[in-house]
């Protein structure tokens, strides 16, 4: 792999908050069509899949606690002929982080940890933390100076402590990410110059341990920046709940939603349901990850809060049906209508600096997603590194979500693609 990824390519900035939320003016009724009334839909995963831009493409939409309608179209890979369907496996990157950040909101709606409690209370290695003076500078005692306040578990959740992320920071403090075996993700067993490289630390502990003597890239609570916040966050809930986090996001929130083929690693058993993952390189797909040799199917260093998942177009709808139904699914009660409400909320700091991603207008955040602001409120959700997103509205109930595997997810724009389908399907006016 050669090139670098764009720090607001790597958000998907535009991806949701612009498009997705016309939902949010359309009426119900619209919003429960049948799959065979979303022509346009069809259309969109049938024109990426012949012209082969990708391999596959599912795209999954529901509403309240009905079954989603899904659209299928391709192949596991370019070279299968094995059509994908509902229960293929797809690398969700960060589409961990909302999982992750419902876990957490189970633990403060528990009251066993607080919105604005410090993570050292927790984790007191990051009692005393160093900031870096100019961002992705020299890691020197000359460009450190003292946190100005404390690293709080809102923070990590916003992505408003400062923490960095190696596929974000540039020059020292990437290296020293890298080195220190501080890496947000598993990609491919191939190594190269690229911000997805680096052998992850052995340890969920020892990743925290080692994170902690790490400078900030800025004061916590100024800026939002993408980070290793809700990797972080999976150490706070294994130490506060004594459950390592894998075992607790499995007991909590998999097997409650029946979310069965959902985890950090494919077992060998599933190997034949695993798409392949590519890199673009010009106009050219490189396979990356081919799901005979995966990554994913070793076990991983850590469970990675941030980016670690893998799972199926019909398991990740079943969590994004949980929080339609405020919680529940299926008449099984997961976590409290309060702790949903909590998790979808604009939780961003009073503290942040003027100007900055999410500093202001429609786009908020909330415990691992992005959440609407005023007229757009009910939206939560986010997007992964490999082309996949999963939205919320909650006002209407709507879920949509959409998978396929490529990398950088930002290069042919498809997420905005499919929310403005979305909206132009419903007659809403376009933006």
């Amino acid at each position: 792999m050669n090139g670098s990824i764009d720090r607001r390519a790597l958000l998907v900035r535009g991806a949701g908050i612009g498009a997705l939320a016309l939902l949010g003016t359309a009426p119900v009724a619209l919003l429960a069509q049948e799959a065979q009334e979303w022509p346009a839909l069809a259309a969109l995963a049938e024109r990426y899949v012949t012209q082969r831009k990708v391999a596959n493409m599912i795209i999954a939409i529901g509403q309240g606690q009905q079954p989603p309608q899904m659209i299928e179209r391709g192949t596991l890979s370019f070279t299968s002929r094995v059509p994908v369907a509902s229960d293929s496996l797809y690398r969700i990157y960060s589409m961990t982080k909302p999982v992750t950040g419902m876990a957490a909101a189970m633990l403060l709606d528990d009251g066993r940890i607080a919105l604005d409690q410090p993570v050292a209370d927790v984790l007191p290695a990051f009692t005393q933390m160093q900031v870096q003076k100019q961002p992705d500078g020299a890691v020197t005692p000359d460009n450190l100076e003292p946190a100005t306040r404390q690293l709080t578990m809102r923070h990590l959740l916003t992505h408003t402590g400062g923490l960095g992320y190696s596929i974000v920071q540039q020059g020292p403090l990437a290296d020293l990410y890298r080195q220190k075996g501080l890496v947000p993700a598993l990609v491919s067993r191939v190594q190269g110059p690229d911000n997805f490289t680096g052998t992850p630390t052995s340890s969920l502990e020892r990743f925290a341990d080692d994170l902690a003597t790490v400078p900030l890239v800025y004061q916590p609570g100024e800026r939002w920046s993408y980070g290793v916040g809700l990797d972080l966050i999976g150490r706070v809930i294994e130490v506060v709940t004594g459950t390592p986090f894998d075992h607790f996001l499995q007991e909590r929130i998999f097997d409650p939603c029946g979310m069965a083929d959902t985890g950090f690693q494919v077992p060998a058993s599933d190997v034949a349901r695993l798409t392949d993952n590519y890199l673009i390189v010009g106009e050219t797909l490189l396979p990356i990850d081919l799901a005979a040799s995966s990554i994913y199917l070793d076990p991983p260093p850590f469970p990675f809060g941030g980016a670690g998942l893998v799972s199926t177009p019909h398991d990740y709808d079943r969590f994004l049906q949980m929080i339609v139904g405020g919680g529940a699914i299926d008449g099984r009660r997961v976590m409290t209508e309060a702790a949903v409400r909590l998790a979808t909320a604009d939780l961003l700091p009073d503290t942040l600096v003027p100007g900055g991603e999410f500093g202001g207008g429609a786009a908020g955040y909330g415990a691992g997603g992005m959440v609407g602001r005023g007229a757009q409120a009910g939206l939560f959700g986010w997007s992964g590194a490999a082309g996949t997103i999963g939205f919320v509205h909650l006002p209407s109930a709507t879920r949509l979500s959409l998978y396929t595997q490529f990398m950088p997810g930002q290069a042919y724009g498809l997420q905005e693609e499919l929310l403005r389908v979305v909206a132009g399907n419903l007659g809403l006016p376009a933006r």
